[in-house]
């Protein structure tokens, strides 16, 4: 079961529970901050009350003035790609090794793509790369009520130019996708998930990759707690976990590739690169208009 957010054949957004190709709609709820406010038991509580849905378009998983986070460093081969890439090696395996890890904004809700929708790259980076991550949800007292699939694109080049520009490689039109659908964590156990990525240039696979969560250097509680200490995230919060897929600074994304990640339990998520400053306006008026969202794969 995946909890999921959709707008229906009017085009009106509503709330629901998917299982297989059939939903079912959560009457009363119209928004996923509504969920993120309630306790693990009170969302499992919500589940007979869902009625049968019809036809849906599923939308990203995120709405109100929920944030999403990432956290970086949180793999041994994350670690090594960093210090290949920058001018500033140690802060890395600095920060691994540490008891604070490192956290940063990634988007807001609007600038989330879902799958089928396109992820971008900058112009003024010539080395991005895709990053598959299982993404936290967590409800407005930091207890993780769901997981679900994250691309967190992000430019290698810039990062590697110098750490402080961060912002600048991560948080951008395009960079962070989410697959439309979120697993309960009742139904998940994190440590035991597989994550696979692959990108697709002209239909023919030119990387793949897999991780384990277990190889995680930090428990998803542990990164949530971290999160939530230094502010209240009233709707919520998403937090991606970092990745254990890194490609050969040889790698770098193109316009036109497709890439697809799956993460076992939880979800896949397949979206075509794209140019963010051309083909990405669209994303500013979406978050109550679904109709104005566009697929590409």
């Amino acid at each position: 079961m995946h909890i999921v957010r959709y707008a229906d054949r009017h085009n009106e957004i509503h709330i629901g529970l998917m299982e297989g190709e059939s939903v079912r709609r959560l009457p009363g709820v119209r928004r996923i901050a509504d969920l993120l406010r309630l306790s693990t038991a009170e969302l499992r509580a919500m589940e007979p009350a869902a009625e049968p849905a019809g036809a849906v378009r599923l939308l990203p998983p995120v709405d109100g003035h929920t944030e999403i986070w990432a956290a970086g460093v949180t793999y041994e081969r994350s670690k090594q790609a960093r210090m290949e890439e920058s001018s500033e090696q140690s802060v890395y395996d600095r920060v691994y090794l540490a008891e604070r890890p490192e956290l940063f904004f990634k988007a807001q809700p609007w600038r989330v793509v879902t799958d089928g929708e396109a992820i971008g790259v900058r112009a003024d980076s010539p080395l991005n790369v895709p990053e598959p991550e299982l993404a936290v949800f967590a409800n407005s007292a930091g207890e993780i009520v769901g997981y679900g699939v994250c691309n967190d694109v992000s430019s290698r080049s810039i990062e590697g130019e110098n750490p402080l520009y961060l912002p600048q490689a991560k948080v951008y039109a395009g960079s962070c996708a989410l697959a439309p659908g979120i697993r309960p964590a009742w139904e998940v156990d994190p440590a035991g998930l597989e994550i696979s990525l692959e990108v697709f240039r002209a239909d023919e696979s030119c990387f793949e990759g897999k991780v384990h969560t277990s190889a995680l250097h930090r428990g998803c509680e542990v990164l949530v707690e971290h999160l939530f200490r230094g502010q209240p995230f009233p709707h919520g919060a998403v937090l991606a976990t970092g990745t254990g897929i890194v490609p050969e600074m040889d790698f770098n994304l193109r316009r036109g590739d497709v890439v697809r990640i799956g993460i076992s339990e939880v979800g896949s998520l397949t979206n075509q690169v794209t140019d963010v400053r051309t083909e990405l306006d669209w994303l500013a008026g979406t978050l109550d208009a679904p109709h104005a969202r566009q697929s590409v794969v």
